[in-house]
């Protein structure tokens, strides 16, 4: 089945303290172009795909069914993506304006068109995209593109997939060119990671370890006459893990309690 692939434009720009300002502006040279989609479905898919990694800029050659509430449905709240999407007579209408354009096949061409994986390709076509409007055009369910909207492509891309089972779903095809994309243009960072836990110092552990020795004695777990390995094997147990500060709180706020228990 031959899929093709949308494209990106984008600029980045170093800040001051070293990391990526991304203007909003970066993805309005991408279109993602679905050619005669049988479901409407999976445009709704489709527009979800693109709308979670950033792309707005959806083309629709001859879909069966368009608008239609299954591709409401499955947008799940990508519905601004489908109310801009422009539908085309042909896929030449759909490609107007546009510099390189990419087609995403699971089957060999004989054709003479340049070809190249995905990861590779999405890194040529985000350099593309800084000054080129870039297409990538996906294929029906069925029978994927024809080899005349092939011939309408500068590039064919391929996903190396299973050998025994290479057929994509439309959106799941998407979804991985739209990822693949934005890794080429360098937005790895995950924003919503918690901050930095604050680390128990060397100090910290060792009080913390001098403390439940002392609180392991008292309740008779550990004898210090023939302590044997227990204390070596506890501390190679915390040394495993990151102790942070407020787990040594913790731990020893238990020791303390513990003490004051066999006191009674």
């Amino acid at each position: 089945m031959t899929f093709e692939l949308e494209q990106y434009t984008y600029s980045l720009h170093q800040t001051a303290s070293g990391g990526l300002q991304i203007e909003s502006s970066m993805f309005n040279n991408i279109r993602i172009v679905l050619c005669h989609t049988s479901h409407p479905g999976n445009i709704g898919s489709t527009a979800r795909a693109m709308k979670v990694m950033g792309l707005t800029r959806l083309y629709l050659v001859n879909p069966q069914a368009f608008p239609d509430a299954h591709a409401t449905a499955l947008a799940s709240s990508a519905d601004d993506v489908l109310e801009q999407a422009v539908v085309c007579h042909s896929l030449s209408d759909a490609l107007k304006g546009v510099g390189f354009a990419a087609a995403l096949t699971a089957r060999r061409r004989d054709l003479a068109a340049p070809s190249a994986n995905l990861r590779e390709a999405a890194e040529q076509m985000m350099q593309l995209a800084q000054s080129n409007e870039i297409a990538f055009v996906f294929g029906n369910e069925t029978s994927g593109l024809s080899n005349e909207q092939v011939l309408q492509c500068n590039l064919l891309v391929h996903v190396p997939t299973n050998p025994d089972y290479s057929s994509l779903n439309l959106a799941a095809a998407v979804q991985l060119v739209t990822y693949e994309l934005r890794m080429a243009a360098g937005l790895n960072k995950f924003e919503d990671w918690p901050e930095a836990p604050q680390l128990a110092t060397q100090d910290q552990v060792e009080g913390m370890l001098e403390h439940l020795q002392e609180t392991l004695i008292k309740i008779g777990y550990l004898n210090p006459d023939n302590p044997k390995r227990l204390m070596p094997k506890l501390r190679r147990l915390y040394q495993r893990n990151r102790l942070e500060t407020e787990e040594i709180d913790l731990l020893r706020g238990i020791y303390t309690k513990t003490l004051k228990l066999t006191e009674k």
